[in-house]
C-alpha cells in the first residue's frame, strides 16, 4: 500500500486516485510464463507436460542465460561480498591452455591471485552494481555476442515449418518469431555482399561488411575505416526506395530524415554524420556505431531486465524524448528496436523515417499531426481514435509499452483498440478498479507504478509528459550511470 507521501505525478490526479498501489496479480493476462512454471492450475485438460515443446519455449530456452549469469538475472552487487557469484572451475586441457569462456561467464579466479583478478572477471557480466562509481552501477553489453546468437537461431528457423504460437502469447520471442517469418526472404539476399559503394563512401567511412540491423527502409552495415591506431566503425543505413515511391518523393523523404537526425546533438541521440550516394544511386546514411546492439535484442536475450537496469535505460529515453520535444520533433516510431545501446550501456534513440516536426523555431504552439505509423504495441490509442493528435503525447505512450516491456519481457497488448485486443480492455477495466492493473501494479514500487498508470493514460490530454517524468519523485531518484549520463 502506497504511502500518502507517495502521490500520482499525472496531470490529472483525480483521475487516477482510485487506482491504489496493492500487489495483486490476479488481473493480470493469463499469459504462458517465460521460465516454464505457471503461477495458478493449468486450464482443464491441458497436460501438464506437453511431450514436444512449442517454438516460444525452444527459443526460450536457447535464448536462457542460465549459463552464463547469476540467478539474480545478470547482476552482481560488489557491495555484497558473500553475494558474489562462485564460479565453476574451469576443466583443464592436455596442452595446458584454458578453454574460451563463453560469453558473460565468470572466470575462476586462480589461487593466491590478485582479488583485482577477480573483480575484473565479475565485471564480465551485463549489469553490475558498484555503489562507488557514479550512479551505482556500470553496464557490459558484448552486442556482437547477442547478434551471433539471432543469426544462429535464423539459421535454425528459417526453411523449417514450425509450430504456431499461441494466440494468448504477448512474449517478445513470439513477435520475433513472426518477424523473422515476415523478413525471411529478405534475409538471404542481405548477406550476399554490401552495396555497390561509391568511392566517396569508401574513401571517407571504410567498407560495408556485416549486417547488423535490418527493417522497412533497408538494412543497416558496419563501414571499417582503417586508422593509423586501428579501425574505427561506423553504421551505414542503405535505403530501398519505396514500391511505386518516385525519385522526387525518395529523396525528399530521406532528405527531410537526415535534417532532422543531423541537427541533433544530445548524449541519448544517435550522431547521424552523413548522407551520401552509393554507385547504384541509393542513398545512405552515416552514423556512429553503438557496438552494444538494441534494446529489443538485450531484452530477448536476457527474458527480462533487472529494476536498476531497466529504470537506467528508461531514464536515458526520457532524455532523449525531452530533447526532442523541446526541439520541437516527435520520434513517433519509439520501440526497443530503435534504442541502441555502447557496450557501456549508454542508450542511444535513432531511426527518424518517421520523425516529425511539429513546431519550428519561430513557433510557440505545437501542430496536431495525423496519420498512423509505428509498430502495433507501441501505438497510442488517440492513433486509431482522432483525427489529428499530439505526437508528443503519442511518444510518451510508447516510453512506457517499452518499459514494460524491459521488465516484463511481454508486450501490454497487441494493439491499443479496446474492441479487438482482450488485454487492452482488460487494462482499461484495470484502471477504473480500486485493485489497478496485474503488470502494472506487479511492479511493486509505488512512485514508478503512479508514473507508469501516468505515461498509459488513454486519454492523451490528461497524459504525462517527458519533463514531468524527469521530476517525478521516480524519475530523480533514478540514477544514471556514468554511460548513459554522457553518452559513452
Amino acid at each position: 500500500m502506497s504511502s500518502a507521501s507517495e502521490k500520482t505525478v499525472s496531470p490529472s490526479a483525480s483521475k487516477q486516485s482510485s487506482i491504489k498501489s496493492v500487489e495483486l496479480s490476479t488481473r493480470s493476462p493469463k499469459l504462458r510464463p517465460q521460465n516454464g512454471h505457471t503461477d495458478g492450475p493449468l486450464p482443464e485438460g491441458q497436460p501438464k507436460q506437453l511431450e514436444k515443446a512449442s517454438i516460444k519455449d525452444r527459443l526460450t530456452r536457447m535464448f536462457s542465460n542460465k549459463d552464463d549469469i547469476p540467478r539474480s538475472g545478470g547482476v552482481v552487487d560488489l557491495s555484497q561480498p558473500s553475494k558474489r557469484a562462485v564460479p565453476s572451475p574451469a576443466p583443464s586441457q592436455q596442452n595446458g591452455t584454458s578453454p574460451p569462456v563463453k560469453p558473460g561467464a565468470v572466470t575462476r579466479k586462480p589461487s593466491g591471485a590478485d582479488p583485482a583478478v577477480a573483480t575484473k572477471s565479475v565485471f564480465q557480466q551485463r549489469f553490475v552494481v558498484i555503489p562507488d562509481v557514479p550512479g551505482g552501477h556500470e553496464h557490459h553489453l558484448k552486442g556482437s555476442k547477442r547478434q551471433e546468437k539471432l543469426s544462429d537461431m535464423w539459421k535454425t528457423l528459417l526453411g523449417k515449418k514450425q509450430d504456431q504460437p499461441p494466440d494468448a502469447d504477448l512474449s517478445l520471442v513470439s513477435s520475433w518469431v513472426d518477424t523473422l517469418k515476415q523478413e525471411k526472404e529478405s534475409l538471404a539476399g542481405d548477406r550476399k555482399g554490401g552495396p555497390n559503394q561509391s568511392s566517396t563512401l569508401v574513401e571517407k567511412y571504410g567498407k560495408c561488411q556485416e549486417v547488423v540491423g535490418r527493417g522497412a527502409f533497408g538494412i543497416v552495415r558496419i563501414s571499417h575505416k582503417k586508422m593509423e591506431n586501428g579501425e574505427k566503425l561506423f553504421a551505414v543505413k542503405e535505403f530501398r526506395r519505396r514500391p511505386e515511391e518516385t525519385e522526387k518523393k525518395y529523396s525528399k523523404r530521406l532528405t527531410a530524415e537526415f535534417c532532422i537526425s543531423s541537427s541533433l546533438r544530445h548524449p541519448n541521440i544517435i550522431h547521424t554524420l552523413d548522407l551520401l550516394k552509393d554507385q547504384k544511386g541509393d542513398y545512405c546514411e552515416v552514423m556512429e556505431y553503438c557496438s552494444g546492439g538494441d534494446l529489443y535484442t538485450l531484452v530477448l536475450s536476457a527474458g527480462k531486465l533487472e529494476v536498476a537496469e531497466a529504470d537506467c535505460y528508461f531514464k536515458q529515453m526520457m532524455r532523449g524524448v525531452e530533447y526532442l520535444h523541446e526541439m520541437g520533433v516527435a520520434h513517433r516510431d519509439l520501440k526497443p528496436e530503435n534504442l541502441l545501446l555502447t557496450n557501456h550501456g549508454a542508450l542511444k534513440i535513432t531511426d527518424f523515417g518517421n520523425g516529425e516536426c511539429f513546431r519550428m523555431a519561430w513557433e510557440n504552439d505545437a501542430h496536431m499531426v495525423s496519420g498512423l505509423c509505428g509498430s502495433a504495441p507501441y501505438i497510442a490509442p488517440e492513433e486509431y481514435i482522432d483525427r489529428e493528435f499530439d505526437a508528443r503525447a503519442v511518444d510518451i505512450w510508447a516510453c512506457g509499452v517499452i518499459y514494460m516491456a524491459m521488465r516484463t519481457g511481454r508486450h501490454l497488448w497487441r494493439v491499443a483498440k479496446k474492441d479487438e485486443d482482450e488485454f487492452y480492455e482488460r487494462y482499461l477495466e484495470g484502471r477504473r478498479d480500486e485493485e489497478g492493473y496485474g503488470p502494472i501494479e506487479s511492479l511493486h514500487r509505488a512512485r514508478c507504478r503512479n508514473v507508469i498508470y501516468s505515461i498509459l493514460d488513454p486519454n492523451p490530454t490528461r497524459r504525462i509528459t517527458a519533463s514531468q517524468v524527469l521530476k517525478s519523485e521516480w524519475g530523480r531518484e533514478i540514477k544514471l550511470c556514468k554511460a548513459g549520463e554522457e553518452g559513452l
